[in-house]
């Protein structure tokens, strides 16, 4: 089964759900109506992102930055206190935020979407903690030590936790430190108990995890970045981790955002789904980047079968923005390709506005009907063996005279569904060169089409072929 996964922003929603109904809405008094979209869009995971306990010091950094402010402003006329918090990924330790409501209602929510045959996923950061966690003044050594020789040569990439003695705050290594973390010294075999009883009091509120930056902590990753300052990590975090939890709590899904094609390597230590950054890049480049998105749909099944593919997340900007025209036909190939499937909150709508992490209210959009239509019918027609279970072909559109356009077949047991997508803006003849269409009769097959009248299929000299309007991506497959 491929799950369908839907993140929320999640103080968010609860600051819109309280000015919706004039009351103060916590997770564990969530009105009923409010939960029947995820039944509705068949979704099978509810991603609550930002649940975790804020750290003050995040806040008070995402107060007062100039640029963030810049970022805020973009999208409020006016910014005041209580519309920022502290970053949802610098935490201090894993206990529910109070403003989300007591700590057993995290196990409300979960419980009734549980009853309704969806699961929970949180979020686990391993890579880091926020500065003002607890383990601090007293532990240090959970943390990297930098000299005060390197503070003078880059005074943002640590803070002085003690006269004269320094920690390295949380980084990727291609840009500047997160100033509101404190990198975690996976050198030190201690942090790897740490982190995993961490994770083991996670795993015991929810059904999955998304483990942000998780190729961060892959020992190749972690010795080239820290090694000279801590010496090189013992053995890999995850595999025994991801053990340990599932031997616990069978049937747990673990979650990675990976980047730098460290995808396979995650999936070999335990992951059942990583990050498809490349299929994103590939459908959101303009023009789309049809060579490539070709030869990433003609991987591996056992890697492929692995991947979260999305449009956007709240790290990435918003699909109707990014996308355009060529949206509906993205969501197309994106529910119809194998893997996990990320629905971000307001992608369904075709919100624009991408939202920082740290601000907690937001304008109102207007929702984009025609799409959460197309959204809907899409869920439905997924929901079937043929796109949980199907192989993919890859299939050619002679790309000379079709640039843009892509065709791949899904199948299972002599069923199969042809998808086509055209990413011009000009209208497009494909030609069906398939052994399935020897014998064609187009009053024998069904087409969805992301556009409300098809143009249609037809017979012609050549063969069957298909015309596609600007913009426009179908289903076809064969009446039962």
């Amino acid at each position: 089964m491929f799950p369908l996964v839907y993140e929320i922003n999640t103080r968010v929603w609860l600051r819109e759900l309280k000015e919706k109904y004039g009351k103060p809405i916590t997770l564990g008094t969530i009105p009923e109506e409010e939960l029947a979209l995820f039944k509705q869009c068949r979704f099978d995971y509810v991603w609550l992102m930002g649940v975790w306990k804020p750290s003050l010091y995040s806040e008070a950094i995402a107060r007062s930055h100039p640029c963030l402010r810049t970022s805020y402003l973009e999208l409020l006329d006016t910014v005041s206190p209580t519309d920022v918090g502290a970053s949802p990924y610098a935490i201090p330790e894993y206990i529910l935020n109070p403003c989300l409501g007591e700590e057993k209602e995290l196990d409300m929510f979960r419980k009734r979407l549980n009853d309704q045959g969806i699961m929970l996923m949180l979020d686990f950061v391993p890579n880091h903690l926020a500065v003002d966690n607890p383990l601090l003044p007293e532990h240090p050594e959970y943390f990297i030590p930098l000299s005060s020789d390197e503070h003078d040569l880059d005074p943002g990439s640590c803070i002085e936790y003690k006269r004269n003695m320094y920690l390295a705050h949380g980084k990727d290594p291609y840009f500047p430190g997160w100033t509101d973390t404190l990198q975690l010294n996976y050198a030190n075999p201690e942090t790897h108990e740490l982190m995993r009883n961490n994770l083991l009091s996670v795993s015991s509120h929810c059904d999955a995890v998304r483990c942000d930056v998780a190729m961060l902590i892959l020992k190749s990753v972690f010795d080239t970045t820290w090694g000279d300052s801590t010496g090189p990590m013992p053995e890999e975090f995850w595999q025994k981790t991801i053990q340990a939890v599932k031997s616990k709590y069978p049937g747990f899904v673990f979650l990675a955002e990976s980047y730098w094609d460290k995808e396979w390597e995650l999936q070999q230590l335990g992951f059942d789904y990583t990050y498809d950054k490349p299929f994103y890049d590939h459908i959101t480049a303009h023009p789309v980047n049809i060579s490539r998105l070709r030869q990433h749909l003609e991987a591996e099944w056992d890697y492929q079968s692995k991947l979260c593919r999305f449009l956007e997340n709240h790290d990435e900007p918003r699909a109707a923005k990014k996308l355009g025209p060529n949206h509906p036909a993205a969501a197309l190939i994106l529910l119809t390709t194998p893997g996990m499937h990320l629905i971000h909150q307001g992608q369904l709508e075709g919100l624009r506005m991408k939202l920082p992490v740290q601000l907690l209210c937001k304008k109102n959009e207007s929702a984009h009907q025609d799409l959460e239509t197309v959204y809907t019918q899409l869920f439905n027609l997924i929901d079937n063996d043929l796109f949980t279970y199907g192989k993919i072909e890859v299939l050619q559109c002679d790309i000379h005279d079709s640039p843009g356009c892509i065709a791949y077949r899904r199948h299972l047991n002599g069923r199969s569904a042809f998808i086509f997508a055209n990413f011009n803006s000009t209208g497009m003849l494909l030609q069906l060169d398939h052994e399935e269409f020897e014998r064609f009769d187009p009053d024998h097959y069904h087409v969805f089409s992301t556009k409300q009248v098809h143009t249609g299929i037809c017979r012609q000299a050549a063969g069957p072929s298909v015309r596609l309007a600007p913009h426009e991506a179908i289903i076809m497959h064969r009446n039962a």
